[in-house]
């Protein structure tokens, strides 16, 4: 590390304002009318948009003109106690005691604590190869309950267009943490697009969520959807505007497999030639997870979201034994890479993912 900046609360006003510079990167700080703080972290090619003291959301990603974030009612991030108060990102940190949808026995929040905590304290980090890195902390403890330090983190180098998200959780408590996340990143709805994955579309490497979340409606051409979906999933291949995302479709992926570097690609390539890349180890990230929805309110295609565990909520993931315990004084540590590929890139991935 090269140089670091601290970013207290009162760094940020009203009106953007460049708050560092270095060769090919450019960082500025502002307050949304909603009164939330923002990072932007832009380079030749794009920008994107965080929230240091908002669960350190990804709000917004776009690169080469092409925004990545989903559609939504938010045109701005709002203060929120749980994420369906401000889902409008195109990536948060769903986590990290307890994940996923509540079940009929949980009391959590949807998705955790994590991906509105109010965070702490963030800075600014240059390396020598000239990336930034944007880093908030937040020390959560509980009467009772667990004691831990989250570091999520975002980091973009001059010139790219994809970029690292992490999570750094440790365990300081002096007993043992339960440990549940999910890397839910949110792009946008691309009509006809392709889904590029690393296994066939069958379903031994492709399950249908059948636990419906109680806010969606269950009818029975819902349910008729689920079952021939269950029964051939590479329907959803292309996303086929013509098609029904509404309700959400849910997919759990199995089998993904990793290149010669132990990291898995998924794409979702746009029929322009480009398109959007999520990437992961599979040591770090046991479940992936696919979330297609698209009504007059949402349009997301989450075609791969990285996580420890299904998002069936605490009680029905710890019955299944797939909640992880952080042992006192332990260390977690996830890192995502996604973002935007031009022609030749997306055309180079899709060739690596699916060798002839």
């Amino acid at each position: 590390m090269l140089a670091k900046l601290h970013l207290p609360r009162s760094a940020f006003g009203d009106k953007e304002c460049i708050v560092f510079e270095s060769a090919g990167i450019e960082v500025s700080a502002f307050r949304y009318d909603t009164g939330i703080e923002a990072i932007r972290l832009a380079n030749a090619r794009g920008f994107v948009v965080l929230l240091p003291y908002l669960g350190q959301m990804v709000w917004d990603a776009s690169f080469e003109g092409v925004r990545l974030t989903m559609g939504s009612l938010f045109d701005a991030p709002r203060p929120a106690q749980v994420i369906l108060d401000t889902y409008g990102c195109y990536a948060y940190h769903s986590g990290l005691l307890r994940n996923g949808n509540p079940g009929p026995q949980d009391t959590h929040a949807p998705h955790g604590e994590m991906p509105v905590a109010p965070m702490d304290a963030c800075h600014l980090e240059l390396d020598k190869s000239g990336a930034v890195k944007l880093v908030s902390t937040r020390e959560y403890r509980r009467g009772f309950g667990a004691h831990y330090l989250a570091e999520p983190s975002v980091t973009l180098a001059p010139e790219q267009t994809l970029f690292d998200i992490t999570m750094q959780v440790r365990n300081l408590s002096g007993f043992a943490m339960d440990l549940m996340y999910m890397c839910h990143i949110n792009p946008a709805f691309v009509e006809d697009g392709h889904i590029i994955q690393p296994a066939p579309w069958t379903p031994d490497h492709m399950t249908v969520r059948t636990a419906v979340p109680a806010h969606i409606p269950v009818t029975p051409a819902f349910q008729a959807q689920m079952a021939a979906l269950a029964a051939d999933p590479g329907r959803m291949e292309i996303l086929d505007p013509s098609l029904t995302y509404d309700p959400e479709q849910v997919f759990y992926l199995h089998g993904l497999r990793p290149d010669a570097d132990g990291v898995v690609h998924c794409m979702l390539r746009r029929p322009e030639g480009d398109g959007f890349a999520v990437s992961w180890r599979p040591d770090e990230f046991s479940h992936v997870v696919r979330w297609l929805m698209r009504n007059p309110d949402v349009q997301v295609a989450a075609f791969a979201l990285p996580a420890t565990c299904a998002p069936e909520g605490y009680t029905a993931e710890r019955a299944k034994g797939t909640v992880r315990s952080l042992a006192p004084g332990a260390s977690a540590h996830f890192s995502v890479r996604t973002g935007y590929l031009d022609n030749k890139a997306a055309a180079a991935l899709q060739a690596a993912i699916l060798p002839v």
